[in-house]
């Protein structure tokens, strides 16, 4: 809830700045705190922010604390309401697209921060302090940061604050005989919720209360660590932090942090999912039975983001050869045990063939749900109503259109299952992920617009893994 507040402030605010959401209330964010910056397995994937108990001074050898100069302004005023009302049978309206449905909801989620203020350190008093300063490479957080080579530190220089006592109030209720029932929240950063067939009710009324000086997001100045402990601050968005290689016959840093080349151009997207198409043809070859028993505990995670984000960080943490917990997350007891069939089947594979099967069936599920996480609430919506055999494989050759010749001929007899809802549906997608699809009389011609990120490439994924988990029946 507060999560999803903040996220939602910074998506209005600063939409692919700087500025990082605070997830939780129990994270106590000031100015030099160290934020351990952890890159994911792949290279779409937005990287996570860790803060720590520690700030700069607690890392620097000597007795001399840097004495930060914090510049504090007036930010916004803000106050935001994310909410609908559905209702009726087969009709509801969202985000300028129609979708057919039978339910009764209405939810609301209102942000009321009010005046908010911009506390920044001055930088450039911050960077004098730091020449010739050191950091202790025997601390235990720079030590277990080091050995975990998708690790970067970096400092908080700049956090938005409460200046009065605010509240985010969250208000729900669902009911009526649902064949299918949507509820959106807001255009960005929305609340989704999707139910299957049956009757449903739901009422809730939650207030959280948030006290003055409480941090809603922040920025980082990465470091640039040297072997012998001196830094340099990263004071451009284009300088990567990181630890210098301990080796002679290797330069530069671990952890070098930076997008790769945007995926502007078809061939680029081809190229990128080509080199992912072992991934697809591993979950193709899976028995009938278990693509369909996949197919259905991922359609049933998609339909909440937060399920959708604990299935991803538990998949994390098996990768990293750990045992995941699902009891850390707020995820319902029914999303946990659709994640935990996920899990067991993934298990299951592995006891079925070899170890480097079980390994590689992982590998690929951790593809599809990564792409998922990097989906906003409304994305996933409209994508778990396409989730049919015959419209995920025509959305594959959509795919195959977009980072092909970019043009389609809509007489195709493949093409049977693009309906005019479907087609509907499908557009709204396609263009929140940056590509437009247009009619022009026979032919379908698709175009990926030029805008920073992966979104293409993360909805190129989710579509080509869904689709190799299908059955056909």
């Amino acid at each position: 809830m507060f999560a999803t507040a903040t996220r939602n402030f910074v998506e209005e605010v600063d939409a692919g700045g700087l500025l990082i959401p605070v997830s939780s209330l129990n994270d106590t964010i000031a100015l030099l705190t160290v934020v351990v910056k952890r890159r994911r397995f792949w290279c779409w994937q937005k990287p996570k922010y860790i803060p720590t108990d520690f700030d700069l001074n607690d890392i620097l050898t000597g007795d001399s604390p840097l004495q930060p100069v914090a510049i504090e302004s007036d930010f916004i005023k803000y106050n935001g309401t994310y909410g609908d009302n559905i209702q009726g049978a087969m009709d509801a309206n969202f985000v300028r697209s129609g979708v057919s449905m039978q339910a009764k909801d209405s939810s609301k989620l209102q942000s009321s921060f009010g005046s908010l203020k911009k506390e920044e350190a001055n930088v450039q008093k911050l960077l004098q302090e730091s020449k010739n300063r050191v950091l202790d490479m025997s601390h235990c957080l720079i030590h277990q940061t080091k050995e975990k080579h998708r690790r970067i530190l970096g400092i908080v220089k700049e956090r938005i604050v409460t200046a009065m006592p605010c509240s985010v109030i969250e208000e729900v209720q669902q009911g009526g005989q649902c064949g299918a029932g949507l509820s959106l929240l807001g255009i960005r950063g929305s609340k989704v919720s999707l139910k299957e067939n049956g009757s449903l009710s739901k009422d809730s009324n939650v207030t959280m209360e948030i006290p003055t000086h409480t941090t809603i997001a922040y920025a980082l100045i990465e470091l640039e660590i040297k072997l012998d402990g001196c830094y340099e601050l990263c004071l451009t968005s284009d300088t990567n932090g990181g630890f210098e290689v301990d080796s002679s016959a290797k330069k530069g840093l671990l952890c070098v942090s930076g997008a790769p080349p945007h995926a502007s151009e078809n061939s680029r997207l081809r190229q990128d999912l080509e080199q992912l198409d072992d991934h697809f043809q591993l979950l193709s070859s899976l028995p009938d039975t278990t693509r369909s028993s996949l197919f259905q505990q991922f359609t049933k995670v998609m339909q909440d983001q937060a399920a959708v984000t604990a299935l991803q960080d538990a998949l994390d943490q098996i990768c990293l050869e750990n045992s995941p917990d699902l009891g850390d997350n707020t995820t319902t007891e029914s999303q946990k045990q659709n994640i935990q069939e996920i899990l067991d089947l993934v298990e299951q594979c592995g006891q079925v063939g070899s170890a480097q099967t079980g390994q590689s069936v992982l590998t690929a599920l951790h593809l599809i749900s990564s792409a998922l996480d990097e989906m906003t609430s409304d994305r996933l919506a409209v994508f778990a109503m396409c989730c049919s055999h015959e419209v995920l494989q025509t959305m594959e050759l959509l795919v195959q259109c977009v980072s092909g010749k970019g043009e389609l001929l809509l007489s195709s007899a493949d093409l049977t299952a693009l309906t005019r809802v479907v087609f509907e549906r499908t557009a709204h997608l396609f263009a929140s992920s940056n590509v437009s699809l247009k009619r022009d009389g026979d032919t379908l011609r698709t175009e990926i617009n030029q805008a920073p990120g992966n979104l293409p490439l993360v909805l190129c994924i989710a579509v080509r893994g869904l689709a190799s988990l299908t059955v056909c029946v």
